[in-house]
């Protein structure tokens, strides 16, 4: 029974619900489920010490036409993150916690080797209290369930590249009405002279005005299905091939915590914040490369009446205009916008992509009921 209850343990975690588990279950073998964070920070750190020793710069700064060893950079910054991404999933589909032990003990030795070869800063000092400081973070995050939501959340997004098809030809009517504000040069003059932080505090008033949208159209829709008499008994088939099906039922649903409650219906929010921002910033990556293909020095000229050719992203500059880099962002939020919207009336987008998360609430919890019910006899 105690295997049978950490794997419905990680069951819970997995699926980004921490506060279904009973306390001090967070904190049993912390050390190896850091493994797959450690991992990603581990590759990105060995990309970062590559950079350096072939720039012998801590920073990145291409301005004009790159040279080779600037494009062997750029290509460098593309390749980062996915790989990171890639190393830490093959991580987290490792159950043998010998290996996750290892993994996390040659993650460490990278991360600490970069305190020194390949920090952000040139001084040492910097980079090894920078090295710490994440370190601690992610083990605080998995210590404290915040890095099971996070995980979920970065798993929705994988997944719903799979359905960006879809979404997209939902976003089409917004794509082609912003194709105008992308050739507006008033449009093109305000994003030359706002500034970063300015533009940052305009994206995130839009960004908060369609997440209560969201949310409005979802809690109406979750709220019965959190009441203790709606359990259904006919929702517990689903449990076949899980840690919980031979575990004993109650009849009637505990009445959920507030954290319980809370965790819920965060993850659901952010399962769908996650789906329709995945599209938004396809459909931003999408302007951004139209312009870097259409956008020549003379139409930029013409464009912000005299804009920066190079832009910055994450304090690294690169041969992207900043004017197309704060359009492509305003293009984004305006696409996030649209189809948070549709998401509260569409019907079809609720079949395909809302009713699903529905159906996994039920699942899940049935599995809580299960698991409470057996933790409540230790």
């Amino acid at each position: 029974m105690t295997e049978q209850r950490l794997a419905g343990e990680r069951w819970f975690l997995e699926r980004g619900l921490p506060a279904v588990l009973r306390p001090g279950a967070l904190v049993r073998h912390l050390w190896t489920r850091c493994a797959p964070a450690l991992a990603g920070l581990a590759a990105m750190m060995a990309w970062s010490m590559l950079i350096v020793a072939i720039t012998g710069k801590h920073t990145i700064d291409i301005n004009g036409t790159p040279t080779r060893t600037e494009w062997f950079v750029l290509a460098t910054l593309v390749l980062a993150l996915p790989s990171a991404a890639a190393l830490g999933w093959l991580v987290s589909r490792t159950t043998d916690r010998r290996v996750r032990g290892a993994v996390s003990a040659g993650s460490l030795a990278v991360v600490a080797i970069s305190g020194f070869l390949g920090g952000p800063s040139a001084a040492v000092f910097v980079d090894v209290i920078t090295a710490i400081t994440i370190v601690a973070a992610i083990f605080i995050c998995t210590a404290t369930g915040i890095g099971s939501v996070l995980g979920w959340a970065a798993q929705m997004a994988l997944t719903n590249l799979a359905s960006v098809g879809g979404m997209l030809s939902r976003a089409l009517p917004v794509m082609l009405l912003t194709v105008l504000a992308f050739f507006n040069g008033p449009v093109w003059t305000m994003a030359a002279t706002v500034s970063r932080g300015r533009l940052w505090l305009a994206l995130l008033f839009l960004f908060f005005i369609a997440v209560a949208f969201l949310l409005s159209g979802m809690l109406g829709t979750v709220r019965p299905i959190l009441h203790p008499d709606a359990k259904d008994d006919r929702d517990a088939h689903q449990l076949i091939g899980t840690p919980f099906e031979t575990m004993p039922d109650r009849p009637r649903r505990a009445a959920l915590s507030k954290a319980e409650r809370t965790n819920v219906v965060f993850v659901l929010a952010l399962s769908q914040i996650a789906q329709v921002l995945t599209v938004s910033a396809m459909t931003g990556m999408l302007f951004l490369a139209f312009g870097l293909f259409l956008i020549s020095p003379e139409m930029l000229a013409a464009l912000t009446g005299g804009g920066r050719s190079d832009g910055q992203i994450l304090g690294m500059t690169l041969p992207i205009p900043q004017a197309l880099i704060h359009v492509s962002m305003f293009l984004t939020a305006l696409t996030f916008m649209y189809l948070a919207a549709r998401a509260i009336g569409d019907k079809q987008y609720r079949q395909q992509y809302l009713d699903p998360l529905i159906e996994n609430l039920r699942l899940t919890l049935v599995a809580r009921d299960r698991y409470r019910a057996v933790t409540a006899k230790r």
